[in-house]
């Protein structure tokens, strides 16, 4: 491998995914996989799993990617997400909390305690079993890196999402309390915070027109992004390109939250 491709050279890692049938998750392990990583693809869906793995060994050979289905809302599904990777693998070197759920468009003053309830179970409890399954054997290695997707939604408020907000704010603390934990075991834990992106999930914001407009009027690129844009951040977040950083959020989202408001 060249030396200019060989900083973000992921050959002989192992990626687990979650959310990676589609969107964002299914961009980053995509491009994962190109850099050389096995990739664990999850999401609720088997047969979405199975198709999207389909997909990557055809384009990177035979065993690149694994389907291993569960729902991030039981920690018998992701205990069982490890044990496969683990069995299939060996190992797991690198973690991506990608999926996320928000069933609440509206006031966080009327949303049901259930509502309120899933969000954070999904969006920042999740994450915290994933990581204390994944752990263990990175501290033992000295070795991993881990990705929380938050959104840039956790820096703003916002009366349409406040809820998801509130669970992605959380996500920022979390990866920084994670990342001064596992520190000293040279495990690195990130954040990364897209803004809109065109994807299934967020369709009910980019597909309005007057919510389109309202989002990209002050964004210097004047646009929303696309999943593939969200995968360049992951990879060098796992790669050695990323050795040196941890306890940060890195933003991808067009200019959004420094563009001119009017």
């Amino acid at each position: 491998m060249s030396s200019s491709t060989s900083l973000f050279d992921l050959t002989g890692k192992v990626a687990v995914i979650t959310g990676s049938s589609r969107g964002i998750g299914k961009a980053i392990a995509e491009r994962m996989a190109e850099h050389g990583a096995k990739v664990v693809i999850s999401s609720r869906k088997a047969a979405a799993c199975e198709e999207v793995v389909r997909e990557i060994d055809a384009r990177y050979g035979e065993g690149t990617a694994l389907a291993c289905p569960a729902n991030i809302s039981s920690k018998e599904d992701l205990q069982r997400l490890v044990e496969t990777t683990n069995a299939t693998f060996g190992k797991i070197d690198i973690l991506v909390c990608n999926a996320a759920t928000n069933p609440h468009y509206g006031s966080i003053l009327d949303i049901e305690d259930d509502a309120f309830r899933k969000i954070f179970e999904n969006n920042v409890l999740a994450n915290n079993w994933l990581v204390q399954l994944v752990a263990p054997q990175m501290r033992e290695r000295k070795d991993g890196a881990i990705m929380i997707v938050s959104s840039i939604g956790g820096l703003r408020g916002d009366a349409m999402i406040g809820a998801y907000n509130v669970s992605k704010a959380a996500d920022f603390q979390l990866a920084r309390n994670l990342a001064v934990e596992l520190g000293p075991d040279n495990i690195r834990v990130n954040c990364i915070a897209p803004g809109l992106v065109r994807t299934d999930f967020a369709r009910a914001l980019w597909e309005n027109p007057d919510t389109l407009k309202k989002i990209t009027r002050g964004a210097p690129l004047g646009r929303i992004g696309e999943p593939d844009e969200i995968a360049g951040a992951a990879v060098f977040l796992a790669s050695k390109a990323g050795a040196f950083m941890t306890g940060q959020k890195i933003v991808v989202d067009g200019g959004v939250t420094i563009g001119a408001q009017f």
